[in-house]
């Protein structure tokens, strides 16, 4: 009865959408208070059909719309805040992202997958601990999901408002939009269901509604895609773009469940453990703590051995789905080889291949380690997997900056050549002296005006400061390498970054305070000024930071966490990094030397956090991420923008 009332609320959702929200934007109401109401019309059905009419329903939906509240606050503030502007602008490229595929979708799907495949939920009693929590992530990650998509559609309505108001008929209608408020119903349907299946038993019917949603929730992603504008073989490239976000759900998205499964064990194994020392039993079936580890020392049950390997069965049959989808998109996106090296759209799927391939080296480590030893896989395949989950994620973030690039195949006048590409990596002598910030200040635009040229003293004022920076980070992979060979006092190599932070806070913006003629505060109204003082002051705190790791004043663990993770998120950034040159090649001749630097980056992350949590991985991992580190150093100093 449950499973059916939760039906209910799902199609009442569809029906706010089509009766009241969609005619309400259309008539000029504003979108933000009409996503108000209709969330809170929407949370009233849902919550009240799915669990009755309960002290712990009302709360929860008080809670509900308390958060919608607050959200509507906050979107209204900070879209004020940010200005954002133009939709080539960078800050307009991570709202694409978004709205893309760098949501939690994924999470959703792989989570259900996890659930139903893995750990074999469905119809019958209430479900036990394990699925409970899987069922509660799927819960939130699809009421973030639905929130992310409000959120974008605000953004995008807000880009598009000008003296005369909102564009809301005419936005409404375009497929961006109503694709993105069907995902925002799914998003939420998804989310009451499983709930609603976390907390009690519930029939085959429920489950599989929560399954057909979350494939849907992901699938019709593809309807944000270049695949939905291709005037040739739509329904293909619709096909395939639907199957590749699937996969790609299934896989990095039961990754991360397999990462919270296992923290789930070991917390587990913990509290049984202490209770079988006070009553002289033992404790099977569970992750066994290693010997002086805080964490998982192997699988010790066959339990979590046959969870594994059936992970390992379901991660298999969504690589090979991804990597076939993913190769007809690549070909059917780039057209002739020479797009790939030519073209940015090209370029990302180089990187994104390059990852995959490391993802899969490690993939295929832990299917044989499944393989070889399910019922004593050490520690090293949780490790791994880890490693392979970062990765994926920051394929993600490579995948999804492709939804803002034009297909390859579409450009042709515009695209450069492999001697040209080659040029900009070609060694050559640093830029040492900088050009005078008098003659910067006069030919360039003035800070607050809209940029619409960009003149040979710009480009030198930023070669010389990528240059400069090189030898700061250069630096520090030496340092990093010589603490590596055994000179402990090389170990202070974090303070580098300091330097690094105030050559920076100097140059990053000549026109502003204390270079430029504008204001210190009067500078930090520039969204583009406001980011640059915002990373100076964070590399001051990771300086210091990793410094005190370093000298053992703070521990490794969890402390040290910070370093890799930081690496590995401003390699996915800087990954969708872009620049506004108003031509494409020249845009793109630039754009391509931040490629290898978003790769190095992940690269020296992910090599950092193996060396962390798995000790017993001997040197590789620690010289990983120096070498990874040197290199960008050498980049940057070889760095060109003509």
């Amino acid at each position: 009865v449950r499973g059916l009332a939760a039906l209910g609320g799902l199609v009442a959702s569809v029906v706010l959408l089509l009766v009241f929200i969609i005619p309400a934007v259309l008539e000029g109401t504003s979108p933000l208070m009409v996503a108000v109401v209709g969330s809170s019309a929407i949370a009233f059905l849902a919550i009240y059909l799915a669990h009755g009419f309960t002290v712990m329903s009302s709360v929860a939906l008080l809670g509900t719309l308390g958060s919608l509240a607050l959200t509507a606050l906050l979107a209204q503030t900070f879209v004020g805040l940010a200005q954002i502007s133009g939709f080539a602008s960078e800050e307009a490229t991570l709202v694409n992202l978004g709205a893309a595929q760098i949501d939690l979708a994924g999470l959703v799907l792989g989570g259900v997958v996890w659930t139903r495949l893995v750990l074999r939920a469905g119809p019958g009693p209430a479900p036990p601990p394990a699925i409970r929590l899987a069922l509660r992530t799927v819960a939130a990650a699809a009421g973030m999901a639905a929130l992310a998509q409000v959120s974008t559609l605000l953004v995008a309505l807000g880009e598009l408002g000008g003296p005369g108001g909102w564009p809301v008929a005419e936005f409404v209608t375009t497929t961006f939009a109503g694709a993105a408020l069907v995902r925002a119903g799914l998003a939420v349907a998804v989310g009451v269901l499983a709930v609603r299946l976390s907390r009690r038993a519930a029939g085959l019917l429920a489950w599989r509604a929560l399954g057909a949603g979350a494939v849907a929730l992901v699938a019709t992603s593809a309807v944000l895609s270049h695949a939905v504008a291709r005037v040739e073989s739509r329904a293909l490239l619709l096909l395939l773009d639907a199957a590749h976000q699937v996969a790609a759900a299934v896989w990095i998205g039961g990754l991360a469940h397999l990462a919270l499964y296992a923290w789930f064990r070991r917390h587990e194994v913990r509290s049984v453990g202490a209770s079988a020392a006070s009553t002289d039993r033992t404790v099977a079936g569970l992750f066994e703590e290693g010997a002086g580890s805080d964490t998982p020392d192997r699988f010790v049950g066959s339990d979590d051995a046959v969870v594994v390997r059936r992970f390992s069965n379901v991660a298999f049959g969504a690589v090979v789905g991804l990597v076939g989808a993913g190769a007809a998109l690549a070909w059917l996106y780039v057209g002739e080889w020479a797009g790939l090296v030519g073209t940015a759209y090209g370029v990302m799927v180089l990187s994104k291949a390059l990852l995959l391939a490391v993802i899969l080296a490690l993939a295929a480590l832990n299917f044989r380690a499944v393989r070889r030893a399910s019922a004593a896989g050490h520690v090293r395949l949780l490790r791994f997997a880890e490693v392979e989950l970062g990765v994926g994620i920051t394929v993600l973030f490579a995948a999804a900056s492709l939804t803002s690039l034009p297909p390859a195949v579409d450009v042709t006048a515009d695209r450069a050549t492999v001697a040209e590409v080659l040029a900009r990596f070609k060694p050559a002598p640093p830029r040492l002296t900088s050009p005078p910030v008098a003659e910067l200040i006069e030919q360039a635009e003035p800070l607050m005006a809209p940029v619409t040229r960009r003149e040979p003293v710009e480009r030198a004022w930023s070669e010389y400061n990528h240059h400069w920076a090189g030898f700061f980070v250069l630096t520090m992979g030496l340092l990093a390498a010589v603490e590596r060979l055994g000179v402990r006092a090389a170990r202070h190599w974090p303070l580098v970054l300091l330097g690094l932070a105030g050559f920076l806070f100097l140059r990053n913006d000549p026109r502003a305070w204390p270079l430029g003629p504008a204001g210190f505060w009067e500078s930090l109204l520039l969204p583009d000024v406001l980011q640059h003082r915002t990373f100076v002051v964070l590399l001051v705190a990771f300086g210091v930071f990793e410094w005190m790791v370093r000298t053992e004043r703070l521990p490794a663990r969890p402390w040290g966490y910070v370093f890799p993770l930081l690496c590995a998120v401003g390699g996915g950034l800087l990954l969708t990094h872009s620049h506004a040159m108003f031509d494409l090649k020249d845009e793109f001749l630039t754009e391509v030397t931040h490629t290898p630097l978003g790769i190095l980056g992940a690269f020296a992350g992910w090599g950092r956090w193996l060396e962390l949590r798995l000790p017993g991985a001997g040197r590789g991992p620690g010289w990983l991420w120096t070498v990874c580190l040197t290199a960008v150093g050498l980049i940057l100093i070889v760095y060109r923008e003509g």
